[in-house]
């Protein structure tokens, strides 16, 4: 099954709708997106909690690494540049944290409220190599943006 965006888009901002609290609005995110799509095995949400750190906030899948820094692996790239990172084999990334070995493609968000600042990272993980698309990291990207613009920051 793939993930019907636009469906997703819609169930997602019915459900969030008046919500301003970030970690209901990465709870409903996580189980949404984690649900729309076999390919995604883990799928959850690393807050930004200061001094360029990742902790691990909710999520959907086996368990996540507790704190990831800015500096290190495929999460920490995506809060560090605030690009999106599309891997399609983790394995050739370096300094990829495997929280799970299964782990063969990833894609990680930066989560930004309207005035843009992070709060957090979406990660996806697959066991599938090469399992993510440029329109996936632009839909996902889409919805997240709608979904935190009013979200205020707790650093």
């Amino acid at each position: 099954m793939r993930v019907d965006y636009a469906t997703l888009a819609k169930t997602i901002a019915s459900l969030t709708e008046g919500e301003a609290d970030a970690v209901s609005l990465m709870a409903t995110i996580a189980c949404e997106v984690h649900h729309a799509d076999d390919r995604f095995d883990w799928t959850g949400f690393y807050r930004n909690v200061g001094d360029e750190t990742l902790k691990i906030g909710p999520y959907q899948g086996g368990h996540g690494c507790l704190v990831i820094p800015f500096s290190r692996g495929v999460c920490g790239a995506a809060a560090r540049t605030g690009e999106v990172q599309l891997v399609a084999d983790v394995d050739a990334f370096p300094g990829h944290i495997a929280c799970a070995s299964s782990t063969r493609s990833e894609i990680v968000l930066p989560v930004r409220n309207e005035q843009g600042a992070l709060l957090a990272v979406l990660d996806i993980d697959s066991d599938q190599p090469s399992a993510f698309t440029t329109q996936d990291a632009a839909q996902l990207q889409s919805i997240l943006d709608r979904t935190f613009a009013k979200v205020e920051v707790s650093l």
